[in-house]
């Protein structure tokens, strides 16, 4: 219908919606459609660059392959050892602390450090666990403060595997060798370094002041990191065999012993640990389970632990005023005087009393000995024979 401009007001017709053009709803329907795909692609798209893809991540892999090691290698000594090693749990006089020991026979008799089980009042203050987990109460057999070692014995045990022991006189400066024990009470740590040095002539203990509970040891050197709880357990050397009892460290500070029988202040190991040679633990040992007691050799002399000079001298007077020398002991027979001042020992240097004490202690009763000496500015040769006295 047409619209008459000139008609009356009123009387035209009104006019029709106009159409939509069709070409105008196609493309706002293709942009809506574009829109959509490009949110979805890019979702897409932020997925599979997350994510590598639609499909589930297999990332590459090793295949299973032969677990077995060299019977000389750090993993091999460790398999054929940690089943003879135990982990030692002392408690009593309000206290207690971890150390370590190892299996000598099928009878049950494990070596450790005296100082490991020295707080026990009783064997029911002692528990031993077993690298299986298996756990059991440990009767205390002999201990000797001087050697610092002890011997425990469980029962009741099967399948017990005993360490063999090697020969320590065998052991040579960058020899491998490998230490097991529980450090801080983490049990079964295996650590491994060298023999950093041999006969190194160290003292520990001693906090009771009166020197009743000092440890003399002409000891094995190791950098193969030990620390607290340590104490006890065995040096290994490549053929898995039992050459050294680690007993202490030294520390930055200056502080010498291992755990509760060394410096409370010590930050743990710096590469300087010290192992009693497994030929003087093997002969305490034996006197420990045979006897109870280890005995000690001697040359019969008190010496004057104060004396400032290179060497170690013979006391003028004893303990309590009495005679330095001991009558018809092996140094009165060797010819030894007061004021002598022996400086070595079959040609070894020595600086001190402590280190005197300790090459004495390194050996048996019984043995001979050469001992190098200086008596009024001349120096004199002595051979002796060591005697014996039982310790505690």
């Amino acid at each position: 219908m047409q619209y008459d401009p000139w008609g009356a007001a009123g009387t035209g017709v009104a006019p029709l919606p106009a159409k939509k053009s069709r070409k105008g709803l196609a493309l706002a329907g293709a942009l809506a459609l574009a829109l959509v795909t490009g949110v979805i692609g890019g979702g897409i798209g932020a997925y599979v660059e997350r994510n590598g893809g639609l499909t589930t991540v297999e990332l590459p892999q090793a295949e299973a392959g032969d677990t077995g090691r060299a019977p000389d290698s750090v993993a091999g000594i460790a398999a054929s050892a940690l089943p003879g090693v135990v982990t030692l749990h002392v408690k009593g006089n309000g206290s207690s602390g971890t150390g370590t020991g190892f299996v000598l026979d099928t009878k049950g008799h494990i070596l450790t450090n005296n100082h490991v089980v020295d707080g026990a009042a009783t064997s029911e203050d002692i528990s031993v666990t077993f690298s299986s987990g298996e756990t059991a109460r440990a009767k205390l057999i002999g201990k000797d403060t001087g050697y610092d070692l002890a011997v425990v014995q469980v029962t009741g045990v099967s399948g017990l595997k005993a360490l063999p022991l090697g020969n320590s006189d065998n052991v040579r400066v960058g020899d491998p060798v490998v230490a097991i024990g529980a450090p801080f009470d983490l049990s079964n740590t295996v650590t491994s370094g060298i023999i950093s040095a041999k006969e190194r002539p160290i003292t520990a203990g001693g906090e009771k002041g009166d020197g009743s509970d000092i440890s003399y040891v002409d000891a094995l050197q190791t950098d193969a990191p030990i620390n607290p709880g340590n104490s006890g357990g065995p040096l290994l050397d490549s053929k898995a065999q039992v050459i050294g009892i680690n007993s202490a460290i030294r520390a930055a500070g200056g502080g010498s012993g291992e755990g509760e029988g060394g410096s409370a202040s010590q930050p743990g190991s710096i590469g300087l640990g010290f192992a009693i040679p497994i030929n003087q633990g093997k002969r305490v040992a034996e006197e420990l389970i045979n006897t109870g007691k280890a005995t000690h050799p001697v040359i019969g002399v008190s010496l004057d632990m104060q004396f400032q000079g290179d060497g170690a001298r013979v006391g003028e007077k004893g303990k309590d005023g009495s005679a330095s020398i001991t009558a018809g002991g092996p140094a009165a027979k060797a010819g030894l005087r007061p004021g002598d001042v022996i400086t070595k020992v079959d040609g070894q240097r020595v600086h001190s009393g402590e280190e005197l004490i300790v090459k004495i202690r390194s050996h048996r009763p019984g043995d001979r000995l050469e001992l190098t000496l200086t008596r009024n500015g001349k120096e004199l040769t002595k051979t002796l024979t060591l005697g014996s006295s039982q310790g505690t």
